[in-house]
């Protein structure tokens, strides 16, 4: 690995440079991941929510990937606190969002969701539809609360996130990201573990890509041909780490070649630690066997500014800083073009600043009990 003699100077010049997304300029390298909230009572993005993201777009994050929220379907999801992205006062809402964010100099993008699937054995039911996935079956392998999705529902979720997509252009956001990480329902089909399909959406790695390049076709007609739309896709599941879509860097071109044909600009590799190489032979991380199989941008994300992976953060155990000469050399290597920073970013509004003049001994550690009195 190379050397980094000076690593204020090599974060300034390397997190600075801007990065284009399509038609979308990003002012530098740093982007904020997507972190549920529930603090968005009736699903509206309140005045609070638009104070937190552009606090941290005004201390230097160049884009600003939100939080998950619920597309128009009856099924997307049953928090009434998770913001949705549909409906005239939760979308003028999120208007004065993205407009706050662009008057502190940064982008933002909507990450649009449908959760799908992932209710345990014993979890309630949905309070107004069954829960829906491609073939009824739940992350942990068992079956009941929910049914496996017919031709309608297919065609109503696509309908869904295209209609939410439009609505995040005409209301002035930058792009969109599509959630199809960490088991959530455009995961569960492309996963063999939840996708048992017998028809033409289920069976081998393109067979079950299929559901999700038809819906990133729809939401790439649905907008502009400038317009950003970035994929958000992982290996490991929620509560089942050790999960894969592919154990091969075949297995994975198979699965993304037809999402970047559908429409799809940029990729966003979630991984755990983004430092832990994805396959037996080669250092690439997820995000950048991805942008070596895609040739499109990626971003990184996976414990970054922590000295551990964030399942121990999330699990409230504190976290030290950790230096990042090694993002930044592999950042500088072109293995990916962009780093998502989630806890480290939540606890210090001013990460992004701090870093970008090289204040490292600035930054605060990550502290979960802490985190219920920081916005």
């Amino acid at each position: 690995m190379t050397v980094i003699e000076n690593p204020a100077a090599s974060a300034a010049g390397i997190l600075s440079r801007p990065v284009t997304i399509n038609g979308l300029t990003v002012p530098n390298r740093i982007a904020m991941a997507p972190m549920t909230r529930q603090f968005s009572p009736g699903g509206v993005p309140g005045e609070d929510v638009r104070s937190y993201y552009a606090r941290r777009a005004a201390a230097g994050v160049g884009l600003i990937v939100t939080e998950g929220t619920y597309v128009g379907h009856e099924s997307a999801g049953q928090s009434d606190s998770i913001p949705r992205f549909h409906g005239e006062e939760q979308l003028a809402g999120w208007a004065r969002v993205a407009e706050a964010v662009h008057a502190a100099g940064g982008t933002i993008v909507p990450q649009l969701w449908h959760i799908g699937m992932v209710r345990k054995q014993g979890d309630p039911p949905f309070a107004d539809a069954p829960a829906i996935g491609p073939s009824g079956i739940r992350l942990d392998g068992t079956e009941g609360a929910g049914r496996a999705m017919t031709r309608a529902d297919l065609d109503a979720v696509i309908i869904a996130f295209a209609e939410a997509a439009a609505a995040a252009e005409r209301i002035g956001f930058d792009g969109v990201e599509l959630h199809g990480a960490h088991g959530y329902l455009l995961d569960q089909f492309l996963w063999a573990g939840t996708n048992r399909r017998t028809d033409a959406y289920g069976g081998d790695p393109v067979a079950r890509t299929r559901f999700t390049a038809e819906l990133v076709a729809a939401v790439r007609a649905a907008v502009s041909p400038e317009f950003p739309v970035i994929f958000r896709y992982s290996q490991w599941k929620s509560d089942n780490y050790d999960a894969r879509l592919a154990e091969t860097p075949q297995e994975l071109e198979a699965i993304l070649a037809p999402l970047a044909e559908a429409g799809v600009d940029a990729f966003h590799a979630s991984t755990r630690r983004y430092w832990v190489p994805e396959f037996d032979g080669s250092d690439l991380n997820l995000a950048g066997w991805t942008r070596k199989l895609t040739g499109l941008p990626t971003i990184t994300v996976g414990s970054v500014g922590l000295d551990g992976d964030f399942i121990g953060a999330f699990r409230g155990e504190g976290s030290a800083v950790q230096g990042i000469d090694d993002l930044l050399d592999r950042l500088e290597r072109e293995e990916f073009d962009l780093v998502a920073v989630g806890r480290a970013l939540l606890q210090d509004p001013e990460w992004a600043a701090k870093v970008l003049s090289g204040r490292f001994g600035d930054l605060r550690p990550y502290d979960a009990a802490a985190l219920r009195t920081l916005s």
